[in-house]
């Protein structure tokens, strides 16, 4: 469904919904100038809380503030493909070292990762001592 504004001359100007920056720009603008915060809020479909959030926002920084941010975190990861292979080949070296020690080995060389990362590693290749009852 397209969210149309009315013009001063019956011409609608037609908002593509899919376009979220045009969206949050025009509901703040038909919020705060013309229709009211409630009617924008309806038409929109945000909530009043999500309104005035973007309201501050773009108070604070423009219009670019208003862009989503893609999703996830802006840290690089500590298991880069070249740490996992030096967890599984020290792992498979001592198969009976600890997730501790091969942490310790790696960071003795240069890589820093944690304990909790190696064990994450050898939880996910399967890499896990055999236990003999």
């Amino acid at each position: 469904m397209k969210i149309s504004i009315k013009g001063i001359k019956g011409k609608d100007f037609v908002i593509d919904p899919k376009d979220s920056l045009s969206m949050k720009l025009s509901m703040l603008i038909e919020g705060h100038c013309t229709i009211g915060v409630q009617e924008a809020i309806k038409k929109y479909g945000y909530t009043e809380q999500r309104y005035y959030q973007l309201l501050l926002k773009y108070q604070e920084g423009g219009a670019q503030a208003l862009i989503d941010n893609k999703p996830g975190s802006d840290k690089q990861p500590v298991r880069t493909k070249d740490i996992v292979n030096q967890i599984i080949r020290l792992r498979f070296l001592d198969p009976f070292s600890s997730a501790g020690v091969i942490a310790q080995k790696l960071n003795q060389i240069g890589h820093k990762v944690s304990k909790r990362s190696v064990e994450r590693t050898i939880t996910e290749y399967g890499l896990q001592k055999k236990r003999m009852f």
